[in-house]
């Protein structure tokens, strides 16, 4: 089912786009010209040359790059950084991972700022109405409550999440336009050439270009999200939510050409330009707009971890569906780790202000990964002209380069964040390489070859019985083929006798939510695989799937297993089927090279900590069988070993 016919364009669909994707983007009024303007003296050249700037950012980085060209790349309905590296990766030979590790690290990241910064803004308007007051623990409160409200999931309340953000960006075009008429002049400020003149005259002007891209964060989150609302309802409302957003921001502009040359002493031209008899009103539609933006940011953390799962950069973590809607997951491990990010940064910075001083270096960064993998899906998926997309791709590489430069002096204010950022990115790339390695030693065998010896071993009544359906779940995508180790599992010591073997394969596709499978039967009634094709975005349910894939063929009477005992008794009607897991361990005669060594041994660390293959599948312990393999990558030589005499 693709994206048009998943997301039809109806009021109601529209309003959900509202609620669910402008989060982050929508909230940046609250602190970007605050940050553009900072303590400098305010001048014509300032806000002038600041607005025009956040203007054509929101053009050229949202609208052009975002809206109408990443939101075309999408998977099957679904975006973000990994659906694309999905549908790109067969052309990248290798290249994309690193892009896709760096842009998927920096996203996550920038998660753990976005919900301080944005509540942080809001609740701070109190200070407005209450001098001096305490906005730190308020702000550690709601958050604290956002993420443990995670484990609930958010369908009950995610319906007045439309309505809000209407709300809000009608507040956002309202309170703008009513500063604009004061001072209508500012409209001439969306000419590019006041711009180009703080850049180029205003002292430190390019450096600004820091605080300016504050106003475009939510752009990278924006496209993460494409699967719950579809395109056509994000562009659509995107002229509406721009508009609003441009209206405020010139209005506050206007609000402070109306200052004169005074310095903004610590006020928010957010709140300055709102009615006296208005500000709680404002302080509370702003805070629950910025809880609504958290919720995206987190619930989008949660996706793309989950997405790494299954495209193998990430260990396999506890995942839970909190409601029956689908793509709703909660992940207990990812949400303490956020929860823990976020309260720190607040206890840290204290305040919105010191953290817009942090923020956006991240984002930039998963902006220039999302500009390759785009250059890859525009030249061999939409067969675009070379000569076109160089073109786009210089555009954006002097636009993205610059808001880099601008904010890589930020790193001294967020240098802390290089360490999970670091940590991250070494998790992702410790465990896709080392997977990589690990599939190097796999051996195969052709599982023809194999079906006498198990038919024999099958109908060996001198061989005790292990049980009547025994399955091994294989990496073998090949139809005929099957892993040595399995075999040798099979025909180990003490041979495992049974009257059918199972052999099932879980293929990822690059689809989300693929979930379909495949019989065949190599040995008559005796030898079957399973093909179980499914969507990188679906959790896998191997037991269910097996019970479900036996019920149907006994129902339709397709190999002949409704003449057959399936094991189940007068005691237990369930048949009598056991799944085998091959664990994996490193073996002491390993001899490695310190890259090597240190690769190898953070997998199994990392291994050790994530979640057993049982859980990760779906199988219950009952009915799951461990066998421990010892793994010889790099085997010991020259060992002198003499013998005493």
């Amino acid at each position: 089912m693709n994206s048009s016919t998943q997301h039809k364009v109806t009021a109601v669909s529209l309003l959900i786009a509202l609620g669910i994707i402008y989060g982050d983007i929508g909230t940046s009024p609250l602190y970007v010209m605050k940050a553009i303007i900072g303590d400098k003296k305010i001048t014509e050249l300032l806000v002038y040359g600041g607005v025009s700037c956040v203007f054509w950012t929101l053009t050229f980085q949202t609208t052009l790059k975002y809206i109408i060209l990443t939101l075309s790349a999408d998977n099957h309905g679904e975006g973000g950084v990994f659906s694309l590296y999905a549908l790109v990766k067969r052309f990248g030979k290798g290249r994309l991972v690193i892009p896709t590790i760096l842009g998927a690290t920096t996203l996550l990241a920038d998660g753990i700022i976005t919900p301080p910064i944005s509540v942080a803004s809001a609740v701070e308007g109190l200070d407005v109405i209450i001098p001096n007051m305490p906005t730190i623990p308020i702000v550690v409160v709601i958050i604290s409550g956002l993420f443990v409200f995670q484990r609930f999931g958010t369908q009950k309340v995610g319906s007045i999440f439309g309505p809000a953000m209407f709300i809000w960006f009608s507040m956002l075009f309202v309170l703008g336009f009513s500063q604009i008429i004061h001072h209508p002049g500012i409209i001439k400020a969306l000419n590019p050439m006041y711009g180009y003149e703080l850049l180029t005259t205003y002292p430190s002007g390019f450096w600004l270009l820091g605080a300016v891209f504050l106003c475009t964060t939510g752009a990278e989150a924006l496209y993460s999200d494409l699967g719950h609302c579809g395109k056509e309802n994000i562009r659509i409302t995107w002229v509406f939510v721009k508009i609003c957003l441009v209206v405020n921001y010139l209005g506050q502009s206007a609000w402070l050409m109306n200052q004169g040359s005074s310095l903004l002493a610590g006020r928010n031209p957010f709140y300055a330009i709102m009615p006296s008899w208005f500000l709680l009103i404002g302080v509370i539609v702003s805070t629950f707009a910025t809880i609504i933006a958290s919720q995206a940011l987190i619930s989008g953390s949660f996706t793309l971890i989950n997405e790494a799962i299954s495209l193998n950069f990430w260990p396999r973590v506890t995942l839970k569906n909190p409601t029956n809607l689908k793509g709703q997951i909660y992940i207990p491990s990812i949400n303490t780790i956020l929860w823990i990010g976020c309260v720190m940064m607040i206890l840290y910075f204290k305040n919105s202000t010191n953290m817009e001083a942090a923020y956006g270096f991240s984002i930039t960064i998963a902006m220039m990964m999302t500009t390759v993998l785009l250059a890859y899906y525009l030249i061999y998926i939409k067969k675009v002209k070379l000569s076109l997309v160089t073109l786009i791709l210089v555009l954006f590489a002097i636009i993205e380069v610059s808001f880099f430069i601008a904010n890589v002096s930020k790193i001294k204010q967020r240098w802390m964040f290089l360490f999970f950022e670091l940590f991250i990115f070494m998790v992702m790339y410790v465990w896709y390489y080392s997977r990589k390695i690990n599939n190097k030693f796999l051996k195969f065998t052709n599982l023809v070859e194999q079906t006498a010896l198990l038919n024999e071993l099958s109908n060996d009544e001198k061989i005790p019985k292990y049980c009547t359906h025994l399955i091994y779940l294989s990496k073998a995508d090949k139809t005929y083929e099957i892993e040595e180790k399995i075999i040798n599992s099979i025909f180990s010591k003490k041979p495992k006798r049974a009257d059918v073997y199972w052999f099932m394969h879980i293929n990822r596709t690059n689809e989300p939510f693929t979930l379909n499978y495949e019989v065949v039967e190599i040995l008559d009634d005796k030898v079957i695989k399973i093909i179980v094709n499914l969507g990188f975005r679906i959790q896998p349910r191997a037991e269910l799937y097996f019970k479900k894939i036996l019920k149907e063929l006994v129902e339709k009477k397709e190999l002949s297993l409704h003449l057959r005992p399936d094991g189940s008794t007068k005691y237990n009607a369930q048949p009598d089927f056991k799944f085998i897991i091959l664990e994996k361990f490193l073996s002491v005669e390993n001899e490695f090279s310190v890259g090597e060594g240190f690769l190898m041994n953070s997998y199994y660390f990392l291994k050790s900590l994530s979640l057993s293959d049982s859980k990760a599948f779906g199988l219950d312990k009952s009915d799951v069988a461990i066998e421990e393999i010892p793994i010889i990558y790099h085997p010991t030589s020259n060992i002198t070993l003499y013998r005493k005499i």
